[in-house]
């Protein structure tokens, strides 16, 4: 647990929202207002799915319960709590996932024309905020580790280069961590931005026990970065669409607000906040005992995993004081090609022939996501699967793709090309064309294409294959992604 933490000066023992809506229950209020339902007596079935307990504390802001978009009672008073459990001088509940988190943060950092650099390997909703704000990245193509297939962290190297070359650059983008559990030098690289007048962002969807266990890397508060975006649902306990997002003492807390109102929702679900409160309560009281035992059930996964034999469940062996800083001990990320099967058939197999759903599996790796629900009966179940897949299904590998990243080639803004007149011609006859909109696996949702980024030979290849071992891909207009969109017109611009 961070210093903030340990020295907290709030009682974490309360959960202002929950709180106020178990008092709200109490009353037995006649609605009259949103949502139509009225506490699920006009929908009985939903109320028969669901539950008595949860539809009845489905509600619209009033006043005993303050409002989302404007808070100034329950509702900040949790958000408060937050900042104390994350160390963070201000934390807002965000209703729209990670994905309204993430585009806040850009959005309260960049404006159209400004710089912002960032590694290639983020989450899609980073270049949507670009799209939506205008703003040019600047991107840092991080090293690939060869035998797994996947992209490492920004060296600091990269990060001062890029800062050189781009001293307009408003922020520095950090990944913390990758979605295999990779972390950069996050404060070699807050310093750096810092030192040259830049805000320093760091996308931590996979990163929130960072806050709260020991022997993890550094959290984003920590680390002094400006602002964090926190996939509380993830690795935290709470319900899913629900996350948080962190700012720190130089961060203007009422231009934030205004920026998370252009887009979140101004009926703010009171089950994902109240799980929200719950959950940060939760973890400030016990995360640190929580993800210990997470950490040891993820320690004996890696081993009993490479014992089977042509797996590679890696870990903290990785790191190499640069591109590969630091390493998630909770991730179980699982390499799978030496068994001569891409990780995707992994996949597919655990889920259709042994009931375990893991969280996606690629081209090469599988990741089974490990947080505070897992126990031990469950890694015994997912590690005789594996050793029976291994068994079963084994075979050469000879011809496999192993490459799990391809550098971009950026030729027009993600704002421009998005916007741009377009045409829509057969995936295959693409190549040397400017792309308009977005490819990807999902998951993890990090762009094979985005918009503005030329479409070459490796990458129409990339997906061809991605589609052929049963990735999801998701992103372009047309679902089967047989056709993508492209510029009408190629411009002369070079980002």
């Amino acid at each position: 647990m961070n210093q903030s933490s340990q020295n907290t000066k709030k009682d974490q023992t309360h959960a202002p929202i929950y709180e106020a809506l178990e008092q709200f229950r109490q009353r037995r209020v006649v609605p009259f207002d949103v949502p139509g339902h009225k506490r699920g007596r006009g929908n009985p079935e939903l109320t028969a799915f669901l539950g008595d307990q949860c539809v009845s504390i489905d509600v619209n802001s009033m006043k005993p319960l303050d409002n989302l978009c404007h808070p100034v009672s329950v509702i900040r008073e949790a958000e408060e709590l937050a900042a104390d459990a994350f160390g963070a001088a201000h934390a807002f509940l965000m209703v729209g996932g990670t994905t309204s988190a993430v585009q806040s943060m850009v959005l309260t950092a960049c404006k159209r024309g400004d710089e912002i650099i960032l590694p290639r390997n983020v989450h899609r909703s980073v270049i949507n905020a670009l799209v939506l704000c205008g703003a040019v990245p600047v991107y840092v193509n991080p090293e690939v580790d060869h035998r797994l297939g996947i992209s490492l962290g920004m060296k600091l190297e990269q990060v001062e280069r890029a800062i050189k070359e781009h001293p307009n650059a408003v922020a520095v983008l950090v990944n913390n961590p990758t979605y295999y559990g990779i972390c950069s030098d996050l404060r070699g690289i807050v310093t750096l931005a810092h030192k040259h007048n830049m805000l320093c962002l760091a996308d931590e969807a996979h990163g929130t026990h960072f806050y709260f266990g020991k022997d993890l890397p550094v959290s984003a508060m920590e680390a002094g970065a400006d602002m964090a975006s926190v996939s509380m649902h993830k690795s935290g306990g709470s319900l899913t669409q629900s996350s948080f997002l962190l700012a720190g003492p130089n961060i203007n807390e009422g231009y934030v607000r205004q920026i998370i109102n252009l887009t979140q929702t101004t009926s703010g679900s009171y089950l994902l906040m109240s799980s929200l409160d719950i959950s940060r309560r939760n973890l400030a009281l016990r995360g640190e005992k929580v993800f210990e035992q997470v950490r040891k059930i993820a320690d004996y996964a890696r081993t009993e995993i490479n014992s089977i034999g042509g797996y590679y469940a890696f870990g903290r062996e990785l790191t190499n004081g640069d591109s590969i800083y630091d390493f998630d001990p909770i991730k179980l990320s699982v390499h799978t090609l030496d068994i001569g099967l891409a990780g995707i058939e992994v996949y597919d197999l655990l889920r259709d022939d042994y009931d375990i759903q893991i969280e996606f599996g690629d081209i090469g790796n599988i990741l089974a996501y490990l947080s505070i629900g897992d126990r031990p009966q469950e890694i015994e179940r997912l590690v005789s699967a594996l050793a029976e897949i291994r068994r079963c299904h084994q075979r050469d590998k000879t011809g496999m793709l192993t490459q799990e990243y391809i550098p971009p080639q950026v030729i027009a803004s993600p704002q421009e090309a998005f916007y741009a007149p377009k045409e829509s011609l057969p995936i295959m006859e693409t190549e040397g064309r400017v792309c308009s909109e977005f490819v990807m696996c999902y998951p993890p949702g990090i762009p094979i294409l985005a918009p503005g980024e030329k479409i070459t030979k490796d990458i129409l290849e990339y997906i061809r294959y991605a589609k052929e071992k049963g990735c999801s891909m998701t992103g372009p207009e047309d679902p089967e992604i047989e056709h993508l969109n492209v510029l009408a017109e190629i411009t002369n611009k070079t980002y």
